[in-house]
């Protein structure tokens, strides 16, 4: 992924398949690509910059996330949010302003903070609107329907989360990203941040794993009762364990229950998905 969402369409450097012919059949790469590449990629940054001036855009900082911090240690107790909060608070609307904006990221763990932070915020913002993914109708509405400012650009929920984060290749997004469900992971009584990113995806999916509302190990019968999530995102937990009993089995702290999901010897069943909201409704 670009460090920003993409908006005037800039393209890549060229690459050593942009080389001259000769030099690829005897294997030597060109420390300079072929004039005729540069000529291509320096027309596309004039125009992309030609893009960004007629438009009146210019890539800043990412947003200041101090407000949505606070806002998030005051209001969120053990996942459950406080919504007339948030809708009373000028900091989270300027906040949520601020992410329209374009913004310069740099490293894959100021992306992930960034878009991290973004999703949980429009989450919220969409609830304080009116739009509820507790109704099948509502999720299309609330994913896949509602366009938000993001980084120079309109995007959806949906996108967001399947174009932008999860191609970042971290499936600790799983647990860190909340769609204001009570079955969704717990929302982070904290911004996220790039310097302490580490720490606290592993305390999310730690978290999540063991918190027996939304996963459960029965040793007797050596089956594991999983969320819907590791259904719906196998692909990235296998792409990232071999499988995702293999996944589980990081974070599970039954040493027993580890050893067996580690060998891939649990039968899975899963566990229905509660869409109703994760805290205290907003105003009408």
């Amino acid at each position: 992924m670009p460090s920003t969402i993409p908006i005037a369409g800039f393209p890549p450097l060229p690459s050593a398949r942009d080389c001259d012919p000769s030099d690829r059949r005897t294997g030597r790469i060109l420390s300079r690509p072929s004039s005729a590449a540069w000529r291509a990629f320096l027309t596309g940054v004039a125009i992309g910059l030609a893009f960004l001036l007629s438009a009146g855009l210019a890539f800043g900082q990412a947003p200041d996330t101090r407000a949505f911090d606070a806002l998030l240690r005051a209001n969120v107790r053990a996942g459950v949010v406080n919504y007339p909060a948030f809708q009373d608070s000028p900091g989270f609307r300027a906040y949520v302003a601020e992410l329209g904006k374009p913004a310069r990221l740099s490293g894959k763990a100021d992306e992930l903070a960034h878009y991290i932070n973004a999703y949980n915020a429009l989450a919220i913002a969409g609830i304080l609107e009116g739009l509820s993914p507790s109704t099948l109708v509502g999720r299309a509405r609330y994913f896949k329907f509602k366009e938000w400012p993001l980084s120079g650009r309109d995007i959806t929920l949906y996108d967001l989360e399947h174009k932008v984060i999860r191609p970042l290749g971290e499936p600790r997004i799983h647990f860190a990203i909340v769609c204001a469900s009570r079955s969704c992971p717990l929302l982070r009584s904290e911004a996220y941040a790039a310097a302490s990113l580490e720490a606290q995806l592993d305390g999310q999916a730690r978290q999540f794993v063991n918190d027996p509302f939304r996963n459960r190990f029965d040793k007797a019968t050596r089956t594991a009762y999983l969320s819907e999530i590791f259904k719906w995102f196998d692909e990235d937990f296998r792409a990232s364990a071999g499988s995702t009993q293999k996944y589980v089995a990081r974070y599970v702290a039954d040493p027993e229950v580890a050893q067996g999901l580690a060998a891939d010897g649990y039968r899975v069943e899963w566990i229905g998905y509660d869409w109703s909201l994760n805290g205290a409704p907003p105003r009408q």
